[in-house]
């Protein structure tokens, strides 16, 4: 076995503490990496503080992250993909059933028997709990492991395991691109992401939001136009003007009026919210032009390592805060508040160091 470290949640109202564990020894098909860097998901702060109960379980002690980049340290002798020294990432996914008709075509999200998760689950052959990035060494199946690319600041890559991938995939699928107006409602860490990827994919870009501060941000990051919608006016005015909504609410909301923003055979995407909608949609809002609400989560492997390849050919990033391991309880607080412009990103060489003076 190997000896990690890390950080880790025992109880959904402690903060999160030093944790030291073992990882299995790398297997034929495996992949052992250093964790570089380790994003900060608002589903880590959901899931260490039980917040998605019933329906998703904490299992602790949890060991969070899944946004990883790391370099490759050793790999099993049938692994073909990876050699020692690559620069690696690993999203929210360490393995599926592999045989389901949504894995054989590349939507391992979306396996029947449901994915194993990288952290908050448990291994396919032992039962035993998976533990995340926010440590110094992982070891996956190479089928779960994606290829960087050289051009990209690792530490602004690391997000986009998950929020990338979360954004990116949707509006691959719904067709975003020329002629196509897309709002993206939210400017956080998927909203700011989905700007990028929207302008990129050559759409028109509105951002929606209820803060007035995010205009000029939203400007920055590439969106055309911003609707502040405060102002229950602003949606009279602006019905029917999307073909698309990215909406990024991470919890239950009335999606009513949004909706009337959308044109015939409009699509509003939903990506932020697990729990209900309150209210739930009216049928007049989807019946009426023929619209339609949707959901979607992250994508399959052969998609997430697409989007890497996107973003190092059009240089797109996620704009980070960097911070020590030590710091991760402030820095779950600020987020909770939104106060994150617009991912944290840990530097996992301040475990090291730590590691290094308990020595």
């Amino acid at each position: 076995m190997i000896s990690a470290h890390g950080y880790a949640a025992h109880a959904a109202d402690k903060p999160l503490t030093p944790f030291a564990f073992e990882r299995r020894e790398p297997g034929p098909r495996d992949v052992q990496m250093s964790v570089l860097y380790c994003g900060i998901c608002h589903s880590d702060l959901h899931q260490v503080r039980g917040d998605w109960e019933p329906m998703i379980p904490s299992l602790y002690p949890m060991v969070p992250g899944h946004e990883i980049v790391g370099r490759v340290t050793k790999v099993g002798a049938r692994v073909a993909k990876f050699k020692i020294g690559d620069t690696v990432g690993v999203g929210c996914m360490v393995n599926s059933c592999r045989t389901c008709p949504a894995c054989r075509n590349g939507l391992e999200q979306y396996c029947e028997s449901g994915a194993t998760m990288t952290y908050n689950g448990r291994e396919r052959d032992s039962g035993d709990p998976t533990f995340g990035g926010y440590s110094d060494v992982l070891v996956t199946n190479e089928d779960f492991v994606v290829r960087i690319p050289d051009n990209l600041d690792l530490k602004a890559v690391a997000p986009l395991l998950c929020a990338g991938i979360t954004t990116y995939s949707p509006l691959r699928h719904w067709k975003a691109g020329p002629g196509v107006r897309v709002g993206i409602i939210g400017l956080g860490g998927l909203g700011h992401m989905g700007i990028k990827f929207a302008r990129a994919f050559g759409a028109e870009v509105t951002l929606l939001t209820t803060s007035p501060s995010k205009v000029h941000d939203a400007e920055r990051l590439g969106a055309h136009a911003t609707l502040v919608t405060r102002d229950a006016a602003v949606f009279t005015k602006n019905a029917g003007k999307f073909d698309l909504l990215f909406n990024t609410i991470p919890t239950g909301h009335d999606v009513n009026p949004y909706l009337q923003l959308l044109a015939q055979d409009g699509v509003m995407i939903l990506v932020g919210a697990l729990t209900a909608l309150t209210p739930p949609p009216l049928g007049a809002n989807l019946l009426f032009n023929r619209r339609s609400l949707v959901g979607s989560i992250i994508g399959g492997i052969r998609e997430t390592q697409e989007m890497l390849d996107f973003c190092g050919a059009h240089t797109i990033m996620c704009d980070v805060e960097v911070i020590p391991l030590q710091n991760v309880n402030a820095a779950f607080e600020r987020l909770a508040k939104g106060d994150v412009h617009y991912r944290f990103v840990i530097d996992m060489e301040s475990l090291r160091r730590e590691s290094a003076r308990a020595a």
